[in-house]
């Protein structure tokens, strides 16, 4: 495996580390500051909407300058971010710190291309495996990520939540640093008279439909129970640090099976292992659903976090199979466009669905659309499909 997919590993830790930490905090932030409960997840919010906002330019800038350009922008767009964050937090505005949150939700936008670049630097039949190493970088994040947030309450004597995004300033300086200095491919050469499918053409392929429907309630599913936990383990009298440790598994589960999630999509397909995913949702609901104890928020959000790597990397392998070579930025572009619009919906309806519906009813509204996705991938044919997205043009 080459050099640039190992650290474009290290760089998606650095950023999931980033978003765990945000996670962490940013709905006990929003409660802090919000005078009203449907504005405690506007700054989770906001932080998909600036990441919904990236998603198309920044597909589209790196198919024309290239991986690395787009990333170093990316990164000081998030350092920006963190210092406006910062000012929120120290004048105790919600708007302020709301601002921040969209500036490094545009940064962590940019930052989803990681797992792309890790294909453009291999060959076809690494792609499974590339994908996956680079999502195995969420590992060091699950590990690091909580931890900073418990660690980092000492570090400022005022706010206990000051310190955290001191410890996200650190984290996106080291990741600038690392892109500078990583040998990533330069833009692709692309032949203009190729033709370009319009989006009605794309999305007329079952399997570009398949993967973005199961991108998209995957992470809506996961957004949408996982920025709910922090306030139900809190209205259930659970302490901060059992709330970090439950986070920690979470993310563990979202990212370890990642290093042999690469080798079932190989052996079993990707379909059955989307399947896998969504029985691992479902379960996890299920769980959720049976009651409120420290072990049943454990062991449904560490289901919720296989069910995700299932699925989105079987989506993200699925994508990859979906257009030719001149439609790459356009493709990637409006699949994270939707997959993170869905997830802003799902973080915007959680701290409100929380308190005017509660934690079940949430777990209830998830089953239908995990229903959805496996009807979808049941009735694929992944081999045809395929087939028809890589021909040519006639």
């Amino acid at each position: 495996m080459p050099i640039s997919v190992w650290g474009l590993a290290v760089a998606q830790a650095l950023l999931t580390s980033g978003n765990i930490l945000l996670v962490s905090v940013s709905a006990l932030i929003g409660q802090q500051l919000a005078m009203h409960p449907a504005l405690i997840t506007l700054p989770v919010a906001v932080q998909f909407l600036g990441l919904i906002m990236a998603t198309l330019p920044a597909a589209h800038l790196m198919q024309r300058l290239g991986r690395k350009a787009g990333f170093v922008l990316g990164n000081l767009i998030g350092l920006a971010g963190t210092w406006v964050a910062l000012q929120g937090l120290a004048q105790a505005s919600l708007g302020w710190f709301a601002a921040g949150t969209f500036l490094i939700g545009m940064a962590i936008g940019v930052g989803q291309q990681y797992r792309f670049a890790a294909l453009d630097a291999c060959a076809k039949e690494q792609h499974p495996r590339a994908i996956s190493l680079v999502m195995a970088g969420g590992v060091l994040a699950a590990i690091l990520g909580p931890n900073l947030a418990v660690w980092s309450r000492g570090w400022h004597d005022g706010d206990p939540f000051i310190g955290a995004f001191y410890g996200l300033l650190g984290l996106y300086v080291v990741a600038l640093l690392l892109i500078a200095l990583l040998p990533l491919p330069g833009a692709r050469a692309i032949d203009q008279a190729e033709a370009v499918r319009s989006y009605r053409e794309l999305f007329r392929q079952p399997l570009l439909l398949a993967a973005v429907a199961s991108g998209m309630i995957g992470y809506g599913v996961i957004v949408l129970l996982m920025t709910a936990t922090p306030l139900a383990m809190d209205h259930h009298q659970h302490p901060f640090p059992a709330i970090a440790q439950v986070i920690q598994w979470h993310v563990l589960g979202m990212f370890v099976p990642s290093f042999f999630t690469g080798r079932l999509i190989r052996r079993y397909s990707t379909r059955r292992v989307i399947l896998w995913g969504c029985l691992a949702l479902l379960l996890s609901a299920l769980v959720n659903l049976s009651g409120s104890g420290y072990w049943h928020y454990f062991a449904g959000l560490l289901l919720l976090g296989v069910g995700w790597n299932f699925t989105f990397i079987g989506a993200t392998h699925l994508l990859s199979l979906s257009y030719r070579p001149q439609e790459q930025g356009k493709v990637q572009g409006i699949n994270e466009f939707l997959v993170f619009s869905a997830a802003a919906v799902g973080s915007l309806f959680a701290g409100q669905g929380v308190v005017l519906l509660g934690w079940d009813w949430l777990n209830l509204a998830s089953i239908p659309l995990i229903a959805l996705v496996a009807i979808l991938i049941w009735r694929l044919d992944e081999a045809r499909a395929a087939a028809a997205a890589a021909s040519p043009a006639e």
